[in-house]
């Protein structure tokens, strides 16, 4: 989750950080291909594809990381991406791994003062 809770559910401990890293490499085709794509302007979709398919991964390793800790949740996630070499992309996912547990307290009411 991008958010700092999950509604209906309370944290009841908190593991720490928790990641999830790739690096992937373009092929040569791909940068061929790109480079010329460039000139004409507009989306560069062999680009989009990958880097769709690495945040995938990316976000897999780190629920893969944070259940391996012990959590069943995580929360405030958030993606920092860089480049490389020139032809590699690095993705990391993190964020903070919790136990959640449902919420049973009853609502309270808010009052401004």
């Amino acid at each position: 989750m991008t958010t700092p809770f999950v509604s209906g559910y309370r944290v009841t401990r908190i593991i720490g950080a928790t990641f999830g890293l790739i690096v992937r490499s373009r092929g040569l085709g791909q940068n061929i291909f790109a480079y010329f794509r460039a000139w004409g302007g507009g989306e560069i979709k062999v680009y989009t594809n990958l880097l769709e398919q690495v945040r995938h991964q990316a976000l897999q390793r780190l629920a893969d990381h944070a259940k391996s800790l012990g959590a069943n949740a995580v929360l405030s996630v958030g993606f920092d991406t860089s480049e490389m070499g020139g032809s590699m992309t690095e993705v990391l996912a993190y964020g903070t791994a919790v136990v959640v547990e449902p919420d049973t307290s009853p609502a309270q009411a808010v009052a401004l003062h």
